[in-house]
């Protein structure tokens, strides 16, 4: 592709084909606890026992493959890893549309995990086809997919579930997603021909050590890793503290999705936004004001005693949380070379996977010392960790620092005058 992907079809696909995967998976997350009592799992402890095995289930193996896939496509093209993707997430959909035990349900979930990943199968095309200077905008407006399909997806999937059941929904889910993986096929273009010969040999899961021991993005990852961790985390205590709050009047529920669409629908918009903002400066600055703005509105959010502020403090939270991921990859990309970006981006996300398992993990273990107040507030100092993380690294004292004192001195040459 000779011009930017936001403006042709092929970017089309790569926002449609992630808005429809995250759509769909947000769909049924909220729904498992339902979907697994359909599946005869009635008894509460059997059925959240279950619950967690299933929404942990993909985090498991994506972590696992996403390394191997990245490689693959740095060999092999890295259109056909978006094609596996959707195709592999739209037959792991239409299974689960037919399963009829808890485990066979488990089963698909792993399944889905071994062959999803989307986002960085996006990321990793889109990446290595955009022009340089345009790559910050193209991740940004790629993040803006997924947090609309995370606003979206819980809004109709409750609806839908009613109206033709699970298995349907399940079943049409799959259908668009497929249709999504078919016209990929035929529309994405790749101006980088790779050669298998060519790609460098080394260990696949060796580049988690690699990565780690790069003194740039070693901060770059640390910060993600935290920042999912602390969000992930959120998601599990967040209701019961909502529930707890003045204001709700029995409309707990009611309250947590508005709180939630708010936030995604402020990560939204906020998302390309921090793309254009990549593009024009240094990542590092932005990064770290956006985990910074993260921290601060969540650690916020427990001094409410009324429901209705958390609401700007949810739009912070969404705005800021907008810029984390496509900002990592970014600074993948531009340490990564076009003959192992698939395998570092790969690499760089299942790093970043960890943060979904470690998040709840953290929650659960920690929930019988301390009440939902104080869980958040340990969400919310994870993000300042990430933040503290960014400050030690080299980049920010080579690059952010200086420019923040040529920016100081700008300002006092002005008062001066």
């Amino acid at each position: 592709m000779n011009v930017m992907l936001g403006r042709n079809a092929g970017f089309a696909v790569l926002w449609s084909g992630q808005f429809l995967a995250t759509a769909g998976l947000t769909v049924m997350v909220p729904l498992l606890p339902f979907y697994l009592t359909h599946l005869g799992v009635k008894d509460p402890a059997a059925n959240r026992f279950w619950t967690g095995l299933c929404v942990a289930a993909p985090a498991v193996t994506l972590c696992l493959v996403s390394p191997v896939w990245g490689r693959i496509g740095d060999r092999w093209g890295r259109k056909w890893m978006v094609v596996r993707a959707l195709f592999g997430l739209a037959g792991c959909l239409l299974l689960m549309s037919f399963c009829q035990t808890p485990f066979q349900f488990f089963l698909c979930r792993l399944l889905q995990g071994a062959f999803g990943g989307v986002v960085d199968a996006a990321s990793a095309y889109a990446s290595s086809e955009a022009p340089k200077e345009e790559r910050g905008k193209v991740l940004g407006m790629l993040q803006s997919a997924t947090a609309a399909g995370s606003l979206i997806g819980p809004l109709i999937g409750g609806v839908l579930a009613d109206w033709i059941g699970f298995r349907a929904l399940l079943w049409a889910i799959g259908v668009l997603t497929g249709i999504s993986g078919a016209v990929a096929v035929v529309v994405l273009r790749e101006t980088y021909k790779p050669k298998a010969e060519e790609t460098p040999k080394t260990r696949v899961y060796g580049t988690w050590i690699t990565l780690m021991g790069h003194a740039r993005l070693r901060s770059f990852l640390i910060a993600g890793l935290c920042a999912q961790i602390g969000v992930f985390g959120l998601v599990v205590v967040f209701a019961p503290y909502v529930q707890g709050l003045g204001g709700t009047d029995g409309q707990a529920s009611t309250w947590v999705g508005i709180l939630q669409a708010v936030t995604w629908g402020a990560s939204m918009l906020g998302a390309p936004w921090w793309g254009v903002q990549n593009d024009r400066r240094k990542v590092e600055i932005n990064l770290f004001w956006a985990v910074l703005g993260c921290a601060v509105s969540i650690l916020l959010q427990v001094v409410p005693s009324h429901v209705y502020w958390l609401i700007p403090l949810r739009l912070l939270q969404g705005f800021c949380f907008s810029a984390v991921m496509q900002s990592v990859m970014l600074a993948v990309t531009e340490e990564s070379t076009k003959e192992n970006r698939g395998l570092w981006i790969g690499a760089a996300n299942s790093f970043l996977v960890l943060g979904q398992l470690l998040g709840p993990l953290t929650v659960a273990v920690l929930g019988g010392l301390l009440s939902n107040g104080w869980l958040i507030v340990i969400m919310g100092m994870t993000f300042l960790v990430g933040a503290v993380a960014l400050n030690r690294s080299e980049s920010w004292k080579s690059v952010v620092l200086p420019s923040i004192q040529v920016g100081f001195e700008r300002w006092k040459m002005k008062d001066d005058q």
